[in-house]
Order: C-alpha cells, then structure tokens, then sequence
C-alpha cells in the first residue's frame, strides 16, 4: 500500500503537470506530526566516521571544512552560524530511508539521496542554486527559506572556491517553514535558507546527470560493446578552395555517424538504465547495502506480436531481461 502523499491537498498529477520543474511550491504540513528519525547527536556520530560524507560551512563567509571529523571539534564549534551537511543519511539510517516511501508517486530511480542538515541560529550555505529538484523538508526548529531568480551558466557567482554562492540575490519569495512543512524548488531556482534558532532540514535530492557525463559514459559502453564499427567517410567533394577549411557537409556527416551509433531504443535505453541505477558510493555497497533497481520495457525486437522484452537493472549491471505477453 502507497504512503500518504507528502503533497498536503495537492494532487499527484497536479503537481506533476504544475509545478514539477516548473516553479517552486510551499506545502504547509506536509508531514504532519513529523517525529525526527534522526537528532542532531547522532547526525554528527555520523559525521565522525570515515566511510560517511559530510561537511561544516561556518560563519557569515562560510568556511568549509570536509569530514570526517574529530568530536573535538565540534565541541570547539561557535555558538552560532554554522551548519552540518552529512550527505545519503538514508543509507545509514533506515528510519530515514523509509521516508522515502511518501515520495513514491516520482520514479524511485531518480532520487539520489536524503542529505540532512543541523544548523544553529543564523547558519546556512548563502544563496545558491541547484541543478537538480530538491524537496526540502522541516524537521525541527524554523528555517527561513528566500526564493530568488531562476539562474543559468552565466549566473555570476562568488569567488567562494567550495560553494557556488550566487554573486548578487534578490529575494522574491520569503517563507518560515516550522516542523512537517515542505518547499518544493525546481532546477536552477535560487534560493538561500537560514537557521532561525537551532534546526534541521531533509533535503531530498534527485539525480540530474549532465549531458556531457552522459555521453561520456554512454561512449565507454559503446565501446566495451564493439558499436562503434563505423568510420568517418567524406561527403561529397570538389576542388579544395582553401585545404584548411572544414566544410559544414562534414559536420553533418559526423552528426550523422554518431546519431547512428545510438539510434537504437534498445542500447540506449539498456545503458540508461544501467547508467541511473549505479550506487552513489560503488566501493561501499558491502557496508550500506545500497541497492538501487529499475527496469524498461520495449517491444519485442523478434516478435512484434509477441510481446515486450521487460530488462531489469540493479546497482549498473543487468538481472535478466524477459519476455512479458501482451493482455
């Protein structure tokens, strides 16, 4: 049986069609009753240990510091300004892991991790923007959220060498989540949060790969499947003018050579999924178990009225594929 929705009165397809990647959307008790699976002690043991990814951002000029850490440190921290990122808290905590069953109505595979944040008064990371959807959860205490503009890759941003601090934010938006509430942000939507008191925040973050990682290892796997036979052949050619010159006919004729390399459903979809269902951290799968799964399904290649050929994917490597008759 499906969780309660975290979408408050909302639809599930009205969100989809409305607001996902599209504009930015406050639930006000979304999690009603929210009990915390996890308190700020045992976010920062987490923090302690090697095999766990977790940051400090302290102060208004928001120094850096990567973990782990010692638990001396923490007890040499200020009384305000600053805040503990600790990343994939859902692979070490199954009570967090669990929330993600209320999220159930976007594709499982898309979701990276649950990163949870614990601030004190006046911390945060400065105003930003993300490449990816982020559902941004309060789970105890006040953050006061500000939306700004939508960014691009000519969004100036501070000479900050560890964060992409936006350079100049204009505030549009100003909201005060309390326990249970949820901002949804789309893409590239800039926003900065600040602690008001002591809190802290589940950002539920999605995967939202580049086009060039994609290609870059969408090429890997088409060698290590010998597709790439194919050579550069000449369009048609005259009488050079000027040897120099590339004519655009070779343009053409190279986006044609590789479009043909992955104009085949099958081999892309094939990668794809291998590609999105690869663990966030491979060399730890023994400790955290980290299992992420998909499947596609396309019509059978060898037999049209047969059915379709169903392939299932787990942590990047191939199950079995099967074939499922058509009702």
């Amino acid at each position: 049986m499906r969780e309660a929705s975290v979408l408050g009165t909302l639809s599930e397809e009205r969100f989809l069609s409305d607001y996902w990647q599209q504009k930015p959307l406050l639930i006000r008790g979304a999690w009603p009753n929210f009990q915390a699976p996890i308190d700020a002690d045992e976010l920062a043991g987490l923090a302690l240990e090697d095999e766990v990814e977790s940051r400090l951002i302290i102060g208004s000029d928001y120094a850096v510091e990567q973990g782990p850490f010692a638990e001396e440190r923490f007890a040499s921290l200020p009384a305000r300004e600053w805040t503990l990122l600790v990343q994939a808290v859902d692979l070490w905590v199954p009570e967090v892991a669990e929330m993600l069953r209320r999220f159930s109505f976007l594709p499982r595979w898309r979701i990276d991790d649950i990163m949870v944040s614990y601030a004190t008064d006046g911390g945060g990371v400065g105003p930003h923007f993300d490449d990816y959807d982020v559902f941004l959860l309060q789970g105890s205490g006040q953050r006061r959220w500000q939306i700004g503009d939508y960014c691009d890759a000519n969004s100036a941003l501070s000479e900050h060498s560890q964060l992409k601090i936006l350079d100049a934010f204009d505030a549009q938006q100003d909201w005060l989540l309390n326990p249970g509430d949820m901002l949804y942000l789309p893409p590239r939507l800039a926003h900065c949060g600040v602690a008001v008191g002591e809190c802290c925040t589940y950002s539920i973050g999605f995967r939202a790969p580049s086009a060039a990682d994609m290609l870059d290892d969408l090429a890997t796997e088409m060698l290590s499947r010998g597709a790439a036979h194919d050579y550069l052949r000449d369009p048609p050619l005259g009488p050079c003018d000027d040897p120099e010159l590339i004519p655009h006919s070779y343009i053409q004729q190279t986006r044609d050579l590789l479009h043909k390399i992955i104009d085949d459903d099958r081999v892309l979809g094939e990668w794809f999924a291998q590609y999105m269902t690869q663990p966030k951290y491979p060399h730890l799968t023994d400790i955290t178990d980290e299992t992420r799964r998909a499947h596609i399904a396309l019509p059978d290649s060898t037999d049209s009225t047969s059915g379709e050929r169903v392939s299932r994917f787990s942590n990047g490597a191939l199950l079995n594929t099967e074939t499922e008759q058509q009702p």
